[in-house]
């Protein structure tokens, strides 16, 4: 079918995420026909190199061959199986297992999700079902971060702490909570590591004496922040978290969509610094994008107080129609496998140096506030005016213009709104892709800076 034929197609009736219903129709969709490796091309045959996998997802690349194998032998053999009334499939149960065995101590139990958003909806319902289950009925309020992100369901899209999320949707509901970001870059503390994992510390407790910690159920958290703008906290501030939540006697949540499977560099941003959360939410980096698929992961000790909570043959009235569907769990497996046997988790931490001082030398540029990375997962903080860190006004489009930019250049990024642009290259990234990556980024920039509409404002 040609472009223009799918073009008013999407437009008279797709529905696309996150987007400006209006907008979208005035601009039309750009129609992806294929991919291999980091690049993607389009219907019009533009050669894009993918800086940001996807949607911080296709950790591995794409087109690798046997996970396309897997997925086809298992639709042959078993395209569905459910979970329900005991039945199960191999796939999922090994899978179950083997995220087990790599996951934080103590995360020895899995529920499977379609993806992130979901997994932290049923992470909020076992987390309500563990505290009326172990007499605590009055542990509901949650706290999250400002400028986190925790899906757009009617229940995590509370939790996530981004305006969009929020306009019109009636959330966050009154007992959902943030705190303040941990944002070295524009903490009122300064960026010292110790002041800024003092002052985190310092928020939840008064966020948890204000509300009574009798009534607080949990905090939720990324170890990076992605969705907020690529947000790295200084390390330590992950264990001072988990910390703080055991001695408040409240439920520390890690949500790991974006930064589990590699893309911090661990396997799990939690091993960096040894922290077992009471539960993680996980999904993305899980089948690499190739298939839906999330989960939650749950503490022995959750689990067992929510098996206790009924009587013994009373169901537990959480369930999806595809939870561990056995083609996601066949491709997770395979992913895995990719990860820790294919090498390509070793590259990801290979490349991650390289990345961080490459974005760190765009610092230099006019345009260039901040640069942050951690593994393959960083940011560019655009700034008008780099001692006031100001940013530019809206009126000036600025992620706009980065977003048509970067298309020109050849360079997918995420732009967003604030004037971030955030990256997350495959962990298959060679040493010329990521030169290539940084030298179109640089590029973009200073095709950005050359406009007559940002020069004007610039300081």
């Amino acid at each position: 079918m040609p472009a223009n034929s799918l073009q008013v197609l999407d437009r008279d009736h797709l529905i696309h995420p996150v987007m400006s219903f209006r907008g979208h129709e005035k601009h039309g969709v750009t129609v992806l026909q294929s991919a291999s490796g980091m690049f993607l091309r389009d219907a019009s045959g533009h050669e894009l190199l993918d800086a940001f996998a996807g949607l911080w997802c296709v950790n591995v690349g794409y087109g690798q061959e046997s996970i396309v194998q897997v997925a086809a032998e298992q639709m042959r053999r078993l395209p569905y199986a459910t979970g329900y009334f005991g039945f199960g499939s191999e796939p999922s149960i090994r899978l179950a297992a083997r995220l087990a065995e790599l996951a934080p101590e103590g995360l020895d139990h899995v529920y499977f999700t379609l993806g992130g958003s979901d997994a932290v909806d049923s992470a909020v319902r076992y987390i309500t079902h563990y505290f009326n289950s172990t007499g605590r009925p009055a542990k509901k309020h949650f706290i999250s971060l400002e400028r986190g992100y925790h899906g757009s369901s009617s229940t995590g899209a509370g939790l996530t702490a981004l305006p969009a999320f929020h306009a019109h949707f009636d959330v966050p509901t009154p007992r959902q909570h943030t705190i303040a970001s941990p944002y070295p870059y524009r903490n009122p503390v300064g960026d010292d590591p110790a002041a800024v994992i003092a002052a985190s510390v310092a928020a939840l407790e008064a966020k948890v004496a204000e509300l009574g910690a009798e009534n607080v159920a949990a905090f939720f958290c990324e170890p990076v922040q992605g969705s907020g703008g690529v947000i790295v906290p200084p390390p330590g501030w992950l264990k001072a978290m988990r910390e703080t939540c055991t001695r408040l006697d409240i439920l520390f949540v890690a949500d790991e969509v974006i930064t589990g499977f590699g893309r911090t560099g661990p396997i799990f941003a939690c091993h960096a610094e040894a922290v077992s959360p009471d539960l993680m939410t996980v999904a993305k980096g899980l089948t690499a994008g190739y298939v839906p698929m999330g989960a939650v992961l749950m503490s022995d000790r959750i689990y067992q107080a929510i098996a206790d909570g009924l009587a013994p043959e009373a169901p537990i009235g959480h369930g999806f129609t595809y939870s561990g569907h056995p083609v996601s769990a066949a491709v997770g497996l395979e992913v895995l496998r990719l990860y820790t046997e294919g090498g390509i988790l070793a590259n990801g931490e290979a490349r991650g140096p390289a990345f961080a001082a490459g974005l760190d030398g765009l610092v230099d540029h006019p345009l260039v506030g901040d640069a942050r990375a951690r593994g393959l997962l960083g940011a560019l903080e655009l700034v008008r005016d780099k001692a006031a860190k100001t940013r530019f006004d809206p009126a000036v489009e600025l992620p706009h213009r980065l977003f048509e930019a970067g298309y020109r250049n050849g360079l997918i990024f995420r732009a967003f709104a604030d004037g971030t642009i955030g990256l997350a290259p495959a962990l298959t990234c060679t040493a010329e892709e990521m030169d290539l990556l940084l030298s179109r980024l640089r590029r973009t920039l200073d095709d950005v800076l050359d406009e007559a509409e940002v020069r004007a404002v610039l300081a």
